[in-house]
């Protein structure tokens, strides 16, 4: 009979149950219950983290790919205004060689009207002239001395303005031509 009883019975899942719900016996047992626990706790918090990043990841991902295509956008429309004030100045133009008479009257009348709506345009796109006055300190950033003459003036001062400059907001688009005061 005792050789029955030193058999290994199987093992009963509610009484397993009931012994892991049941306070420990020995200290180690309730140190290994307690690691098991923080274990648990911490693989939560771990996948909370990871869903977490993975959401973040896909948000940043999804931002890029929108900044990307708003940069292509701006890319691609960019002259867009510009062409849009453009229009009316090419139509002017072309009016103006369909008059099968015109007078010198009438064609300087023409003109004016067309650059004043080409002077219209450049100012709502920000392209701004650069006409140095005579007597103004040469600015490298801005103006082109493509000679340099003996004058009544300073040194390095503009002496004559050969052709405009232009810049776009801040940014030089073509530099004005100008003669420089030579040094005395």
């Amino acid at each position: 009979m005792q050789d029955q009883e030193n058999q290994a019975v199987p093992p009963n899942p509610e009484a397993a149950a009931a012994a892991a719900s049941a306070p420990p016996s020995t200290p180690e047992q309730a140190a290994q219950s307690s690691l098991e626990q923080q274990l648990a706790e911490t693989e939560a918090k771990l996948a909370e983290m990871h869903d977490a990043f993975m959401r973040a990841k896909a948000e940043g991902e999804n931002i890029r790919r929108r900044a990307q295509e708003d940069v292509a956008k701006a890319h691609k429309f960019a002259v867009e205004s510009f062409a849009e004030a453009m229009v009316p100045v090419k139509d002017s133009l072309e009016m103006a060689l369909k008059v099968e008479t015109p007078t010198v009257e009438s064609l300087k009348e023409g003109v004016e009207m067309t650059l004043k709506q080409l002077s219209s345009a450049f100012e709502r796109n920000r392209l701004i002239a650069i006409e140095p006055a005579q007597g103004e300190k040469l600015d490298p950033n801005k103006h082109q001395a493509v000679a340099v003459v003996p004058a009544e003036q300073e040194a390095n001062t503009v002496v004559a303005v050969l052709q405009k400059g232009y810049m776009i907001a801040d940014r030089l688009l073509r530099p004005a031509i100008v003669t420089a005061a030579q040094a005395k």
